[in-house]
């Protein structure tokens, strides 16, 4: 018997509702962007974000369902980000969500945002199925995960300091590129000279961890040095000499984790995950290693709530369920789901 489940993300700057068929099959999948808006502050207002989602999460529901011709008479189960984000944004899916479980009587299903975005890569690889590797990237989160099962996951490396989204982020705010960074920042740096300007290694020792602060703060020292001596800093290949070392350490320790765990299989997800540096690096990597690498189309690898329909069925499957009193979450280690 088909199971359609309901997505609604609201952990950011994105409010989206979707509705997928068995995990895989995506039906709809609507998003309401805010990213005009905050690029006139240089980043996400969490304030702002929380309004505009109250605003907009009707609305997206209501052409979720047009868009897949289905009803809520026909949804299973009702699925909602409930973290890790921005508390107030979360807020106000988790009451949407609560709301609907109330009025419909359908199952609500709690979903970890990082578990929705590793689920985004099952709504277009049919053969992916755990056990697997994942490398996820963000502006938040920076984390290498064994899959183990459908819903079992644990963090084998992450980021000691800031996320690899939060490095890119603010080195394009600083060099004029505007908000949001990283993809201004990707395009931009496409046929630049990744060899003409060099960082150090973004690690946190001989371990499979990252730190990214020292690059940042290796990055922005220079861009002061150039302005000081009043020279001018080639921006594109300074961009693609940045997200390089970047890329380059991202890819290299995920791949290192494959082979230490003895796993064949390497999933990419996240914003970040959408990053040409990145996506060409660890191809090569996974290439060369005989691993095979699953990634997202580049409109998953954003927030959406295909991923979190995608990942809720899972989560249903497995019986898992939350009542009224479910909360927002807004860090990764308050996670109850």
């Amino acid at each position: 018997m088909d199971i359609y489940t309901l997505g609604i993300e609201t952990s950011c700057d994105e409010t989206a509702c979707a509705v997928v068929k068995n995990g895989r099959e995506l039906l709809s999948n609507i998003i309401a962007s805010q990213a005009d808006f905050h690029s006139v502050y240089g980043g996400v207002v969490p304030e702002i974000a929380a309004r505009m989602h109250v605003e907009a999460v009707i609305p997206c529901l209501s052409d979720s369902l047009s868009q897949a011709n289905i009803s809520l008479d026909n949804i299973d189960a009702i699925c909602v980000t409930c973290g890790p984000g921005l508390v107030g944004a979360l807020l106000v899916g988790v009451s949407a969500a609560k709301g609907l479980s109330e009025m419909t009587g359908k199952p609500l299903v709690p979903v970890n945002h990082i578990n929705a975005h590793i689920s985004a890569n099952y709504l277009v690889h049919s053969d992916l199925k755990p056990p697997f590797m994942t490398l996820v990237v963000s502006g938040g989160h920076s984390e290498i995960i064994k899959v183990s099962d459908w819903n079992k996951f644990e963090i084998i490396a992450g980021t000691r300091d800031d996320a690899a989204g939060e490095a890119i982020d603010k080195i394009a705010r600083v060099l004029g590129l505007g908000y949001p960074g990283g993809p201004k920042m990707d395009n931009i740096a496409q046929n630049a000279d990744v060899g003409r300007y060099t960082f150090p290694k973004p690690t946190a020792g001989s371990g499979l961890d990252f730190s990214f602060s020292g690059i940042k703060t290796f990055a922005l020292n220079l861009i002061h040095q150039y302005e000081q001596r009043q020279e001018k800093i080639d921006i594109a290949s300074f961009a693609a000499s940045y997200q390089s070392s970047v890329a380059n350490v991202l890819a290299e320790n995920a791949v290192a984790a494959c082979i230490q765990s003895g796993y064949d299989t390497l999933c990419i997800a996240g914003g970040v995950s959408a990053n040409s540096f990145l996506r060409k690096k660890i191809s090569e990597l996974a290439t060369a290693n005989d691993i095979n690498l699953y990634m997202p189309p580049l409109d998953l690898c954003t927030d959406n709530a295909a991923m979190v329909a995608a990942a809720g069925y899972y989560n249903y499957i497995n019986g898992v369920r939350a009542d009224l009193s479910l909360n927002a979450y807004p860090s990764i280690q308050q996670m109850q789901y």
